[in-house]
Formats: C-alpha cells, structure tokens, sequence
C-alpha cells in the first residue's frame, strides 16, 4: 500500500476497538511467568549448554597470550571460545565495536573469551580460571579534557557539518537579552531489566537464535555477516522483550558467541551478558557538553539559536545528536546547529532511548527557562511566542500537525500553573523547600515501511503475522486492534504473532517508529484480505461493510469465516511511504509540569507531582499509551536526580556497572504522575492518523525538574545529574 496523500476516512475511523483503553493481551502471559523471553526457551531445542563470557580486563592494547588449559579441563567443561583463534567478526552497519575475534582490545569488558559447559556455574568457576597476559596502551577516557580540541563531526561529503539558517553571529550580537550557558550531560546506561540474552542452535549450514531483540530484520542481516553465512540460514525468533531502550537494536556479543560456540561444539548454546557487561560491553548514550546561545528581543522572540554539542565514542562511531530538537523546535530567523565528537576509548556509545533529544533537551529547555527570567516572562508565555508551524531550517515545508500550544495551555491548567510562586526560594513549608518548574519536548515522528501478512481461516480467526516486536511497549495489543477494527471481528477472534525472521519484515521496535507504522502495515494487509474476501464472498461494490464477524453488501450478508470455508485466505502487504516525510515535517510535542520539594537541611530532591501533556496524533491505546510515557516520565526523572555512569578515568570503564550503583527510580517513587493525550489526529502520519509517543514522555522531563529544583531552591545546575555535590553548598540559609 502505498501511503502518498493525506488519510481520508477509513475503517480505522469507526473507533469501535481502536482508540479504546485495552488491556494488553499478552498481559496474562507476563504476569504469570509463561511469556516465552528469550533464556527461558528451554523446549526449542533439546542439550542446551551453558555459555559464559570473560570480558577483556583493560580498556586499550592487545591480548598477548591467553592460557585456557586449566578452563578447558574444569569439570562439566564442554570447551571454550577463545577470541585468538577467530578474525574479527564482520562488523554490521550499526555497529562500531568489535564483537569478537582478535588480539585487539578497543574498549573495557571486550569479549575475549567463552566458556560453554553443562551448567552456568560450571561455565562462570571455568571463566575466573583463564589467564591473560595483556599489552596495555595509553587510551583517552576524558570527554572534558579532549572537548576544546574535538572537530566537527564530518558531512556525508566529508565537509565539517554545521546547519545554518540566517545570520546567527549579526542577529545574536544585536539581540538585546542574551543567554550564553555551557550544559553536561553524563554517560548512561539503558538499565534494562532483561539481559541481552541468546540460544543458538544450528541445523547444518542453518543457525536460529532465540534472543532479546528489537530490530529482528537488522538483527538478521548483521549475524549472518558477522557468521559469513547467507541471510535466508539465519532466523531469528524474539517474540517477547524485557526492556531495551536502544539497547537491544543491533546485535551484541551474545548473540555472535553463542553462534560460534554452537557451531564449533555441535551443541545448542544458551549465553546471558552479566549486568556488568551489559554495562560495559554493550552500548551506552554518550556524555555530551552542549554550548547554547539564545538571542531575544524584549517581547520574547528569538532571534538568535546556536546549539553546540560535543561528544565522545570509540573511533567510527557517531555523535549523540544533542542538537536535533533544536533545529526544528522553535521559531527564530537566525539559526546554527554543530555537533564535535571526540575519540574516547570508553565501550561504544550509541542510541539510548530518544538519542538525541532526551540530553539536547535537558540542556535547551533550562536555557529556555533562563532565557524566561531573563525577561521577566512566564516560561510557559515565552514558548508560546516562539511556536511555529513550519521547518524553521525550511519555512516552506509545514508541520504535518502540531499543537505544543496545545500541550502548553491543556498542561498548564491542569496542574495549576497560575498559582506558581515564580520568585525562587520564595515557596518554604516547613523543611521543604517547594518549586514548581516546566519544559517543552519534541521527538520527531519517523516514517518507515513496514510489513504483515494476514491469514483468516474456516473457524473466522484471524491470525496477524509480522516481525515486529514487542518490548513492554504494547505490540500485541495494538496490532491486534487494527486487525480487528479493519476485518470488524471482536478482539479475542485475532491472533498476533511477532518477532520472527520468517514473517514480513516490519519497522521494528526503535525510534518512536514501532506502533505507527506496524500498525499501518498491519492495515495494508488488512485491507487486501477485504478485497479477498469479498472476492470469495462473491460481493463487489462500495458498500461493502465488515461488523461484528459479518460480511455486507445490500441486502447480503456472510459470516466472516464463510469466505474461507473452502481453505484459509491469505494476505500480505506492506506500508509504503512516498513524499509524504519530506513534504511534511513529522513531530510530536509534550509540555512537563513538575513539582518537587527539596530538604532545606539535607538538599534532597523529591518529587511530589509529575504531568505530562502530549499531541501525538491519534492514540491507539489509551492504556498502554498512558503507560509508556509514564514510564518514560519516570526515567527522565532518573536521568535528572541519580543516573551516571562513573568513569575511572585511569584504566577507562564504568565502575557502577551494576543496578545498585547505578540508581533508577520506580513509579512508587512519584506520588502522582498524570498524561493528558491531546485528542487530535495527523491525516498526513498515516492511515491510522496516529503517531509515536513512547520516547515523546522522556523528552523535556529532565529539564522541568532542574528547573523545578531552580525554583524551589534560587540554585541554578546546569549539569546533570542534580546530585547534593553541586548544590548542598549554595542552599538558602536556614
């Protein structure tokens, strides 16, 4: 289906299951422990062993020799992978590590070996027994030392990359307020719950591996280049996932070990990364310095924006995009946006849950709200003003739909703005020292094909086939509204599978892309399996309607199953988007309100009251909805109190590479979190008129508590996170 205008009405406007609170379907398989995630496939294939992997012990230099004899002749030892006796395994597209093979060690926690045996106690006692002799090298482990002289990110014609709209350094120098402030963002960690986890199994020259994966055709393509083996002797199955966040995007050690092992000892291998090297070993969202300058005149306006972030990564890999948001969020005539990056030896930084904007906006929107000061303007005021429906990079190229006013006058009276003292400090009860601060946030709506095959049998139920996956998200509950909205069944008459290598490649789960577009495949093949049926129905015509298990046209009418009475009906389809992404910028937009209190004597932080208020296009499920940008409110809330990963700048790795120096918070940690969807739909997004919220609620979060805290407190932190070293000093006297 190709997807070229704007969605005109379609069965998805009847609203009868789409649009409406669901409990997730798969909710009874989760919560009674039979959810099928990826270690706990022990009846896929028989004689599973065990696999456990030594990480390298230095951050930069070579592997001189590595003794495994006493390993290999540990009891239950069935043998052990050892990384001097491959080739670096061919790298896939997204990856700038090394996952295995060679003497080389480019980061901290490398793998470098693997012992598989009967047991995983048997494979962790032989793992501590390996000897290795290393040749250490000086590595480069201080994003803040090497930032002054980082360069610019190179173009894809290897120009230095800046984007400029105007005359920044004119419009800037003339501008009557000012603001010129340097932001930190620190490393972090996706904390997932569930480990990057593999079974691999090989059937001659064929391997499948049962794993935890978001993106499963990428997955697919990159193991079978790391193996050296044709695409279509890969498959990979991950029907369930236990958290990701970026994390689990593109493939990691796990799964390249684990094909090995198998295929070198001829018996299926099951492999769990260690907490420590999911920190160190896998992916992490870089650190990043951001420069902002904001030009203004008295009535609040921009006029001037420069946005400058450097980061660090190993050598090949990307920048964090800090500066994203900030080309397109605001209005300004003069504009100019760079990212540095620095070659650091730290383990491979990469995308993390909304890459890009959760630390550009961490940054931009306290500089909003001292820009706010500033001027002696409401913040909520001063975003108004500077809203605009176009690309300001390209003012002829409009917003496909977007109300941040909206969002900032709907989030504004619910939590009751108006009554904010804006005077910092000035707001004490008792100990606690009471702020009330907001932010805007933006993430852009990513437009990407997206497939499904349908397939209707005699006994009319319909069974959804497609390799998206579901990672907390709500994949199953969403795809299976679609279906049954378009094929006018009741939900418990549709089937969805997911996360399969066999079934119709989908946009998978990553981006904010996952829900808009399977959703919108699901449809296409959906809409092919009408004219199917109405072709075995023997109906044609306009008038064609599909309800409640029926089949109509005039005065005819058919059960559903009738049609595949004489065998099952199968459809297969494709979403398809032509110029729609370039004609039209795709967004979403949030306003955060936050209040907290903070201890006069202690300077600890709380959080009493959270709301997020969202234009994100039609919402499928309201549920499931609520529950994603909750969560994501609740990580950013991390992101600005507790969460960094500690570098020792000596030997370069993290050392709270584990979930108790490592500290997130919890929903029970907050009092009260509330979402408001705005109720809207995008035409142009579309059939289903909706679009992603799951990283919109993260985006903004971080900056509304700064700026809560700011106001409780009259002191300003412009690096993250807001912990009591950077502040305890400067509290009001008590």
């Amino acid at each position: 289906m190709k997807f070229d205008s704007p969605a005109q009405t379609n069965p998805i406007d009847q609203l009868k299951i789409v649009g409406k609170p669901t409990p997730r379907i798969d909710g009874p398989l989760k919560t009674t422990g039979t959810a099928p995630y990826a270690y706990e496939r022990h009846n896929v294939v028989p004689g599973q062993a065990y696999g456990y992997v030594l990480g390298a012990g230095i951050a930069k230099g070579r592997i001189k020799a590595m003794n495994i004899a006493h390993a290999q002749q540990a009891p239950g030892v069935i043998g052990v992978l050892n990384t001097l006796d491959f080739e670096p395994a061919p790298l896939g597209s997204q990856n700038t590590a090394n996952l295995f093979g060679g003497a080389e060690i480019q980061h901290y926690h490398q793998a470098i070996a693997m012992v598989v045996a009967e047991t995983f106690e048997q494979a962790r006692a032989a793992a501590h027994m390996i000897i290795v002799e290393y040749e250490r090298e000086q590595g480069n482990f201080d994003l803040a030392k090497l930032a002054p002289d980082a360069p610019l990110v190179k173009g894809g014609n290897g120009e230095p990359s800046v984007e400029s709209y105007g005359d920044f350094d004119s419009a800037y120098a003339a501008a009557p307020v000012k603001l010129d402030a340097t932001y930190t963002t620190p490393d972090e960690t996706h904390a997932m719950m569930e480990p990057h986890a593999t079974i691999a199994a090989w059937d001659g020259d064929k391997v499948t591996v049962w794993m935890s994966h978001q993106m499963i055709q990428w997955g697919k393509v990159a193991l079978a280049k790391a193996l050296g083996v044709p695409q279509e002797n890969v498959r990979i199955d991950s029907p369930f996932i236990g958290g990701g966040f970026g994390g689990k995007l593109f493939i990691r050690a796990d799964v390249v070990v684990a094909a090995l092992a198998a295929r070198k000892f001829q018996r299926p291998v099951k492999v769990t990364l260690q907490r420590p090297l999911i920190i160190n070993n896998t992916t992490h969202r870089p650190a990043t310095i951001q420069r902002i300058q904001l030009g203004a005149g008295k009535d609040g306006k921009l006029t001037a924006i420069s946005h400058e972030s450097t980061s660090g990564n190993l050598p090949g890999g990307g920048p964090e995009g800090a500066v994203n948001q900030t080309q397109l969020f605001y209005a300004g005539a003069n504009r100019r946006t760079a990212l540095r990056i620095a070659e650091l030896d730290l383990p491979e930084g990469n995308a993390m849950r909304a890459p890009g904007e959760a630390p550009g906006l961490m940054a931009l929107e306290i500089a909003m709200d001292e820009l706010a000061e500033k001027l002696g303007m409401d913040p909520v005021e001063l975003r108004i003003v500077n809203d605009t429906q176009v690309d300001p990079m390209n003012p002829d190229r409009p917003f496909s739909y977007r109300d941040l006013v909206g969002c900032l006058r709907r989030g504004a009276e619910a939590f009751g703005w108006d009554k904010r003292n804006p005077k910092p400090a000035a707001n004490r009860k008792g100990r606690w020292l009471i702020g009330h601060g907001m932010a805007a946030g933006f993430r852009n709506n990513v437009l990407r094909k997206s497939g499904a095959r349908v397939r209707l049998g005699s006994d009319g139920v319909l069974i959804v086939e497609t390799d998206m996956t579901d990672i907390g998200t709500g994949s199953y509950t969403i795809i299976a509204q679609t279906a049954a909205e378009t094929m006018g069944l009741p939900l418990n008459r549709v089937r969805v599978e997911l996360g399969d290598s066999s079934y119709p490649v989908s946009a998978g789960s990553g981006g904010q892309w996952g829900a808009v577009n399977s959703t919108a495949g699901t449809y296409a093949a959906c809409v092919k399996l009408r004219e199917k049926v109405a072709t075995a129905l023997g109906l044609s015509g306009d008038d064609i309607t599909f309800a409640n298990g029926k089949v109509a046209s005039g005065d005819s009418s058919f059960a559903l199953s009738n049609a595949a009475k004489n065998g099952e009906i199968v459809a297969e389809d494709s979403i398809e988007y032509a110029e729609v992404n370039e004609s039209h910028q795709q967004s979403t937009f949030v306003a955060h309100f936050v209040e907290v209190a903070v201890d006069a004597y202690t300077g600890e932080t709380y959080l009493k009251r959270m709301l997020a208020a969202c234009s994100a296009g039609r919402i499928l499920n309201p549920i499931s909805a609520r529950s994603q940008v909750i969560g994501a409110m609740t990580m950013g809330a991390g992101a600005a109190l507790s969460e960094e990963l500690a570098v020792d700048k000596r030997f370069g790795f993290f050392v709270n590479h584990d979930l108790a120096g490592y500290e997130v918070p919890v929903h029970a940690d907050i009092p009260h979190q509330e979402v408001i969807f705005l109720d809207e739909t995008d035409p142009w997004s579309s059939p289903m008129k909706a679009k992603g919220v799951g990283e919109l609620g993260l985006c903004g979060v971080g900056a509304a508590i700064a700026n809560a805290v700011y106001n409780a407190t009259g002191v300003r932190i412009r690096d993250y996170p807001l912990t009591l070293d950077k502040y305890l000093d400067r509290l009001p006297k008590v």
